[in-house]
């Protein structure tokens, strides 16, 4: 009951906060094409939101807004990313804090150590610790991203020609497991300038690119069992956008036009094979795990387009695309009264969601509020 009195009063400040705003757009008032967003507002707002779902006691965030079950370790390394997104745009003691404790809150409820079981999780939370690091300059998240990255270059073996396992118990061979491996071994590089942290880089994205990659069409695989069996079915965005990213890091680290080629191709797949779109709209993939994948795609496209030097027509249209996302979420996809967003960009939730399709949401308006400050649009 305490749980609930205290959501409804962060609802109420929340909703009392946002109709004081002069260009919240159609976002309050119903929408409409003619109508403008301060992205840098609805992300400030959007940041505020995550405080339904934080566990003050336990430093970590619930599996959703009525939950109170901690969320699992992969989405708290999305969390961090979220955080220091805010904290990039408006630098805070406060953001700064809550960065650190999310750490010591996930490090305890994963049995006193960072270590994980899945090797995909572990490298989300080392690019999000790497992320910290960067833009705090407090090296205790530089400190776990090298734990982390020492243990994840052992999934690594010549089972399949290469490549590191989902898992430790080694039951397959997956993009989720070997592209955010290659972003973290490329951006490593940028940071320390170790070459060995570049070799592996390019070794686990030439694995991937000849394991799970189809050149034809853009389209990434999701994995390869351990018997050499390939899923060729699932089409998720965040596969699309892991890869994505990976290319955009070697490319930047070795200025090599196949890998920008690389990146655009996988993009132009989500975007106009029909598969992974609906009306121009990033298709729902659901909640649960499903809820991350739309936000991490958005991510890493917002990479390609702000660090990616290709033609500029193409560029702006893809700054479209994100705004069209953008504006149908906030005019359509969330719930004014409660601050929740929907796992579907164009319907609002009822009044709960997940941690990870609220997580999503924030990429996007963060996004958003970068491209703006950046005046791509």
């Amino acid at each position: 009951m305490k749980h609930s009195i205290l959501v409804l009063l962060f609802a109420v400040s929340l909703t009392s906060c946002l109709k004081q705003n002069v260009d919240d757009s159609p976002a309050l008032s119903g929408g409409g094409a003619t109508g403008t967003y301060n992205w840098s507002t609805i992300a400030d707002t959007a940041e505020l939101s995550l405080d339904y779902f934080w566990s003050p006691s336990g430093k970590y965030y619930l599996s959703s807004n009525i939950s109170t079950d901690w969320a699992q370790y992969w989405p708290q390394a999305h969390a961090l990313d979220v955080l220091t997104d805010a904290y990039l745009r408006n630098p805070s003691t406060t953001i700064k804090a809550k960065m650190s404790d999310l750490l010591s809150g996930v490090q305890a409820k994963n049995g006193g150590t960072m270590i994980n079981y899945y090797y995909d999780d572990m490298e989300w939370m080392a690019l999000a610790c790497l992320r910290a690091y960067v833009a705090t300059n407090d090296s205790h998240f530089k400190d776990v991203t090298d734990a982390l990255w020492a243990d994840i270059k052992n999934g690594w073996s010549s089972d399949l020609g290469g490549g590191i396992w989902w898992r430790k118990d080694d039951p397959s061979k997956n993009t989720p497991s070997n592209m955010p491996a290659a972003i973290l071994a490329a951006r490593l590089y940028k940071v320390g300038g170790n070459s060995a942290d570049l070799q592996w880089a390019q070794k686990i994205y030439d694995w991937e690119k000849a394991t799970l990659y189809d050149p034809a069409t853009g389209l990434v695989y999701d994995n390869i069992d351990k018997n050499g069996v390939k899923n060729t079915d699932w089409k998720f965005t965040y596969n699309q956008g892991t890869f994505l990213g990976a290319a955009l890091e070697l490319y930047e680290n070795t200025g090599s036009s196949a890998y920008l080629s690389d990146a655009l191709q996988a993009a132009d797949f989500t975007l106009n094979s029909g598969f992974l779109t609906s009306n121009g709209i990033l298709k729902d993939e659901g909640g649960g795990d499903g809820g991350l994948f739309k936000g991490i795609f958005v991510r890493y496209f917002t990479r390609l387009i702000v660090d990616g030097t290709f033609d500029p027509s193409k560029k702006s249209g893809y700054v479209n695309f994100l705004r069209a996302n953008g504006e149908s979420l906030w005019s359509k996809g969330t719930n004014k009264s409660n601050l929740l967003f929907g796992s579907a960009w164009d319907k609002a939730p009822g009044t709960s969601t997940d941690l990870t399709i609220q997580l999503s949401g924030i990429m996007l308006v963060e996004a958003l509020a970068e491209l703006k400050k950046g005046q791509l649009f």
